[in-house]
């Protein structure tokens, strides 16, 4: 029975400093983002968009966009797909009132639920923050209105929402073959999404890039709290 209780420990203690990564790494991906920011913000930056328009990396933004052009049927397929993150978490806030209802009391809703709960909250919280301080406009006018663009909200909500749905799925779902399918179909879709958003031409480089960091600072936070409770 000792010998068995010093190998939990050991295994705890291991998990524990996996776990640690985990913040490590949310740590460095959002100061990183930051950093990525600040750099948009002031280095390189020359009136080369739409209504005269500045943007950070002028040159490097320049060159991509110049390459892919705009292809609005691209933007308006991955706009209307930009919905399926949101229908899934509103899926995921289903599930925790499905939970409150059954067992009647808050505090015994899922702990995997209420950090999920949270982490949708901190989404939507640096979008609302990024609507109001503009950090660059679109590359394109949408509907004759230059749009704040930085970082790209699409690649912001799907590359934070589907690969926590993925997590939730791997610990709900007991079928290994439909995990892994379920795994293989959310990673097809994020690259079609980001990629779809490149190639649309709706976004400079940097807000594709800006929002890549930021989302996998955040979900590798939501990762660290959930590993927290194991």
């Amino acid at each position: 029975m000792q010998g068995e209780g010093l190998i939990t420990e050991k295994a705890g203690r291991i998990m524990k400093k996996k776990n640690r990564r985990n913040l490590w790494i949310s740590v460095s991906m959002l100061t990183a983002f930051v950093m990525w920011t600040m750099a948009v913000r002031f280095l390189d930056v020359k009136s080369i968009g739409p209504k005269g328009s500045c943007v950070g990396f002028a040159s490097v933004n320049a060159l991509v966009h110049k390459l892919t052009g705009v292809h609005m049927v691209l933007y308006h397929i991955t706009d209307w797909l930009g919905l399926v993150p949101i229908f899934v978490a509103l899926g995921f806030g289903l599930l925790g009132l499905i939970q409150w209802i059954k067992r009647k009391k808050l505090s015994k809703v899922d702990y995997s639920v209420w950090i999920l709960g949270g982490f949708y909250v901190a989404v939507v919280t640096v979008y609302v923050l990024f609507e109001t301080v503009t950090v660059n406009y679109r590359p394109v006018l949408i509907d004759g209105i230059l749009e704040t663009s930085y970082p790209s909200s699409t690649t912001l909500l799907v590359m934070s929402v589907m690969p926590t749905a993925m997590m939730q799925f791997h610990s709900r779902i007991k079928n290994v073959t439909l995990r892994k399918w379920l795994s293989r179909i959310i990673t097809a879709f994020v690259i079609f999404m980001v990629a779809g958003r490149v190639a649309s031409g709706v976004h400079w480089f940097t807000d594709i890039v800006g929002g890549a960091l930021l989302s996998a600072g955040l979900v590798m936070m939501y990762r660290y709290f959930v590993k927290l409770k194991e």
